[in-house]
């Protein structure tokens, strides 16, 4: 058994309850150091427990995978939810594995700025640059959501690419620089909160923030008129 599970946006609060039992009975637990300290307070004693960053991380992958095939149950963890921003993550982890492997999914911190900051997933677009790679793309789909007059989440990529990066390149692609800006950091800790324009987006944010783009035109409620 090997078993991805999205630990949530840091807070075993939000951690699914089938999550939490899978990992206190997994032989292995193994991830990032952050997402492994998160879950520690689960983990059995008697657990093996694998590490890993960005530069070893297919090696300790290959690791885990070597348990896995020995009939060991391994769960490796991720923050948030794998779906949102770790899919390169879970490919390393298929790629070790030689075959796709069971998810569960987890809270992102998307889904907690929503909820915050009261903004409708239907009328919002979520694009995430914490991946590994070309970001043209998705910079380019970020573009076409907001002159779509959506709200667009975003996750930063903490190593060139974060919220002042995001407003000077937009502002450098024609949009406009009154767009409403909100950078949120430590959603689920202590939270801090930035709102302005996207002209004064200029300061530096810690890598744990992530980053919503308000309409220009927000959607009119589409319930029944008030009697």
């Amino acid at each position: 058994m090997i078993i991805c599970i999205g630990a949530g946006p840091g807070d075993l609060d939000y951690l699914p309850q089938g999550s939490a039992r899978l990992i206190r009975e997994a032989d292995v637990v193994a991830g990032f150091d952050a997402v492994v300290n998160l879950v520690r307070p689960l983990i059995a004693p008697e657990a093996e427990i694998v590490t890993m960053g960005y530069r070893d991380q297919v090696a300790k992958l290959d690791t885990v995978a070597a348990a896995h095939h020995a009939g060991q149950r391994c769960v490796v963890v991720f923050m948030g939810d794998i779906h949102f921003s770790g899919f390169q993550y879970l490919e390393r982890v298929e790629r070790a594995c030689g075959h796709p492997v069971e998810t569960r999914p987890g809270i992102s911190s998307a889904q907690v700025l929503a909820s915050k900051a009261r903004v409708c997933f239907d009328e919002t677009t979520f694009i995430t640059f914490h991946r590994r790679g070309d970001l043209e793309p998705f910079k380019q789909h970020l573009v076409h959501a907001l002159a779509d007059t959506r709200n667009a989440i975003i996750i930063p990529r903490p190593w060139d690419f974060m919220p002042r990066d995001i407003a000077a390149w937009l502002l450098d692609q024609g949009v406009p620089a009154t767009q409403p800006v909100e950078v949120w950091e430590h959603l689920t800790g202590a939270e801090a909160q930035w709102q302005g324009q996207l002209a004064d987006c200029r300061q530096e944010f810690s890598d744990m923030s992530i980053m919503l783009i308000r309409s220009l035109a927000p959607m009119p409620s589409q319930i029944e008129p008030t009697p």
